[in-house]
């Protein structure tokens, strides 16, 4: 990784310079040497500038091995070079992050995302200075010693990070690029992001079903004991058994709808929707609930027409869980409203808005709305017969229909929700 200190057209022109003067040099010394032994004998004197004359000649037909040196010298400067500028390219094209560092462990490149992950990498710096993980400075001395090696980087400056850190030499056995390493830094952030969430997935699925499961099971062990022969006992323990029993389906069907979206999520739908005609049934669907908590439903809805290309089941599924979210979380505080209009955002067509005038959420707990299992006050929702699903529903739906949800609250001033759709 050397570059060439001078150009070749000035190296040829000194050496060629060089050449002749010694040349000269050695044929004067032999004449002097043949005239001093010819002495004034004109014979010999004629023989001394005859052979001083061959000697000459001589001279100039002679290959001129110095000239080779310094042509195979030049050559291997060039072939330096065009190897130093082919590992830099190659370097430049490689989609992961990495860095080059020479014997004193000085960063002499790095590729374009690595600038972008890690800024603080400047080349003439030492690499300790932007890779401040003992390991790491700990392998690349041992990679120096006994080839490639591999440890993992974590991070938690300025962000929580994961890196897989390969040190390998670069071209091992040549004496040129002797102690120079590639460190290549492949990101693990988001295959750790994943498997945190999955992780945190299972155990509240299992945690969420297993409540429920755990009061049926003691409904049944009173059934066959104690209350086996009281009737009154029976039936009311059969209604509490039945809503445990429903309360279970419903978390299992939102379950499968997560899942069936995320597998569909690259895929916009493209189905022609009418929303008006939707928001109207899903309205008519949830007037018992409204009812049976003491509220109402008020829809609005602009003239014109709006429709939009989507997938009409699960618009509805939208739908059905903000409204139904506004009637259970706003009862007995005023009606839930419902408008939809056009939207004057750019890029999009449409809005639907869903407010409720219930207690409302701090704002700290706003953008945790749309996570799994998320719940502002667990033991309220589960009263509610809330699965902690449904705004994770809606907000995976609206990313397939590549739609914009807002969700606007604060304590005291109810929950206002806005999904916006696009053409």
């Amino acid at each position: 990784m050397s570059d060439s200190g001078r150009g070749t057209t000035d190296r040829d022109g000194e050496g060629a310079f060089n050449r002749l003067y010694q040349r000269l040099l050695f044929v004067l010394a032999v004449g002097l040497g043949l005239l001093f032994m010819a002495a004034l004998n004109w014979v010999s004197l004629w023989a001394a500038l005859g052979i001083g004359a061959l000697l000459l000649v001589l001279a100039m037909l002679v290959p001129d091995t110095s000239a080779e040196i310094a042509a195979l010298d030049n050559s291997s400067v060039i072939a330096e070079q065009a190897f130093a500028d082919a590992v830099r390219k190659l370097t430049d094209s490689l989609p992961e992050a990495t860095i080059i560092i020479d014997r004193r462990s000085l960063v002499v490149h790095r590729n374009p995302e690595a600038v972008r992950q890690f800024p603080q990498a400047i080349e003439g710096q030492p690499i300790a200075f932007s890779l401040r993980h003992p390991p790491v400075i700990d392998a690349v001395e041992r990679a120096r010693r006994a080839g490639v090696q591999t440890v993992e980087m974590h991070r938690t400056i300025p962000n929580e990070t994961w890196h897989r850190v390969t040190i390998a030499p670069l071209a091992a056995g040549d004496p040129v690029n002797e102690g120079v390493l590639v460190l290549t830094l492949l990101s693990l952030t988001e295959a750790k992001r994943l498997e945190a969430l999955r992780s945190d997935f299972i155990a509240n699925a299992s945690h969420e079903l297993r409540t429920p499961l755990a009061a049926l099971i003691g409904f049944i062990d009173t059934l066959l004991g104690p209350a086996a022969n009281d009737a009154p006992a029976r039936e009311r323990f059969l209604g509490l058994m039945r809503a445990q029993a429903a309360r279970m389906s419903k978390l299992i069907d939102d379950l499968l709808s997560l899942s069936r979206i995320e597998m569909r999520q690259h895929m916009r739908p493209m189905a022609p929707v009418d929303l008006a005609l939707v928001l109207g049934e899903v309205t008519a669907g949830l007037e018992p609930l409204a009812r049976e908590t003491g509220t109402t439903i008020r829809l609005a809805i602009a003239e014109g027409t709006f429709t939009i290309p989507g997938d009409r089941d699960e618009l509805y599924e939208v739908f059905e869980n903000l409204m139904e979210n506004g009637i259970k979380y706003g009862a007995d505080s005023g009606p839930v409203e419902v408008s939809l209009r056009p939207s004057d955002r750019p890029g999009f067509v449409a809005e639907v808005t869903v407010i409720d005038h219930g207690p409302g959420v701090a704002p700290e707990h706003v953008p945790r709305l749309t996570e799994r299992f998320y719940r502002v006050d667990a033991e309220s929702s589960r009263r509610k017969k809330g699965t902690g699903l449904g705004l994770a529903i809606v907000k995976h739906i609206m990313g397939r229909h590549h739609g914009d949800l807002n969700i606007r609250s604060a304590e005291g001033e109810g929950l206002r929700v806005t999904a916006a759709f696009r053409a």
